[in-house]
C-alpha cells in the first residue's frame, strides 16, 4: 500500500504524527492510490524458468517465520509475532479506524486469522473526516521479525464489495530513519473491490512511488472472483530480483533494470504487514451495494529461505 504525494493525482503528502515505528508505518506508508502506471505489464505466465523456481521454493527451504493461526476461537494473534496498529489514515483517505487487540482481528478456531471490517463505531473513534464510520485491523511484524530475501507467502481469501482494500505487503525496516519511499515497499498482494478478479503486485521506492510504482496485475481466468476461494500470494525475493506469483503461477519479475535508473532499495531487512482498509483514493468508498461485515481470512503466513 502506498503513500501519495500530490492531491492532484489522487495522492497526499505523508505526515507522520506518532513516534513509534508501527504508527509511522501506518501513517506514512499505505497503499497504491491510483491505477498502476501506464506501461506496467505482467510477465507472461509461461515464463517457465521463473515458474519452476517458484514451485521449487519449498523443496529445500528453511522456515524463518510461520504463523498457522492455530488457537481458540476469538483469541488475538500471537503478540510475539505481530503487533496491532491503531488509528486512522488520512494520507490515503481511508475510512476505517484500526482497532486494538482482537476487536477486529481474531482467530476463528479453525486455523485462520479473520480480519473483519465492520460498519460500526462502538468506541466513538474519531477519524480525519470526523466520527469514524468503519472499524478494521492492521498487523505488522516490525520489531518482531524482519527478513532480507526469501520466499514470502500467504494463503488468503479476500473480501468482496466496492471500497474493500485488503493487502499483504512489506516495508523496509529502516523506515524510521530514512522515511518512505526511501525505505522501499514490496506489495505482495493488493485487491480493490471494483476488480474482483484481479490482484496487484508493486514495488515502491525513491523515484517510483505512489502512482509511479513499478508493478502489474494478475487476473483469474474465467471471470472467477478472488473472494470465492482461498489463493496463495507470494514473492520470491533475491538480490536484484523479485518475482510475484499467484497459486504458483508467475505473473511478473522485476529487477533494477525496470527502475529507469532509480535506486533499487530491496537488499535489506523488511517487515510484514496484513491489513484490510475500507475506502480510499484507489478503491473508492463503499456504496449501497457493499455489505458488512467483510472479512479477510488468512490461512497462514510463511517465510522460507534456501536451506
Amino acid at each position: 500500500m502506498t503513500v501519495p504525494t500530490s492531491p492532484h493525482d489522487g495522492r497526499a503528502a505523508a505526515k507522520p504524527r506518532r513516534a513509534t515505528l508501527y504508527a509511522l508505518s501506518l501513517l506514512c506508508c499505505s497503499a497504491l492510490l491510483t491505477a498502476l502506471p501506464a506501461g506496467a505489464s505482467a510477465a507472461p505466465a509461461s515464463d517457465t524458468a521463473a515458474s519452476d523456481a517458484v514451485r521449487a521454493a519449498g523443496s529445500s527451504a528453511a522456515v524463518v517465520f510461520a504463523d498457522e493461526f492455530d488457537g481458540p476461537a476469538g483469541s488475538a494473534v500471537d503478540g510475539g509475532k505481530w503487533q496491532v496498529e491503531t488509528g486512522d489514515n488520512v494520507d490515503n483517505h481511508e475510512r476505517q479506524y484500526y482497532t486494538q487487540g482482537n476487536d477486529n482481528a481474531a482467530l476463528d478456531g479453525d486455523g485462520h486469522l479473520v480480519i473483519t471490517a465492520r460498519k460500526e463505531n462502538p468506541g466513538n473513534y474519531q477519524c480525519w473526516y470526523g466520527t469514524c464510520e468503519y472499524t478494521s485491523s492492521r498487523l505488522n511484524t516490525a520489531g518482531r521479525f524482519t527478513q532480507t530475501y526469501g520466499h514470502v507467502e500467504a494463503r488468503m481469501k479476500v473480501p468482496r464489495g466496492q471500497g474493500m482494500w485488503p493487502a499483504f505487503w512489506m516495508l523496509g525496516a529502516d523506515i524510521g530513519d530514512v522515511g518512505w519511499p526511501n525505505s522501499g515497499e514490496i506489495d505482495v498482494m493488493e485487491n480493490v473491490g471494483f476488480e474482483p478478479d484481479t490482484v496487484h503486485g508493486t514495488l515502491h521506492g525513491p523515484g517510483y512511488s505512489g502512482s509511479g510504482g513499478i508493478g502489474a496485475g494478475y487476473t483469474l481466468p474465467g471471470g472467477a472472483a478472488f473472494a470465492d476461494d482461498f489463493h496463495t500470494f507470494a514473492v520470491d525475493w533475491a538480490p536484484d530480483s523479485i518475482t510475484w506469483s499467484v497459486d504458483g503461477t508467475v505473473y511478473q519479475q522485476r529487477t533494477p533494470a525496470d527502475l529507469n535508473g532509480n535506486t533499487w532499495v530491496f537488499d535489506k531487512p523488511f517487515f510484514l504487514i496484513l491489513n484490510l482498509a475500507v475506502g480510499g483514493y484507489w478503491p473508492g468508498d463503499p456504496d449501497g451495494g457493499t455489505t458488512f461485515p467483510q472479512e479477510l481470512v488468512v490461512d497462514y503466513v510463511r517465510v522460507t529461505t534456501d536451506g
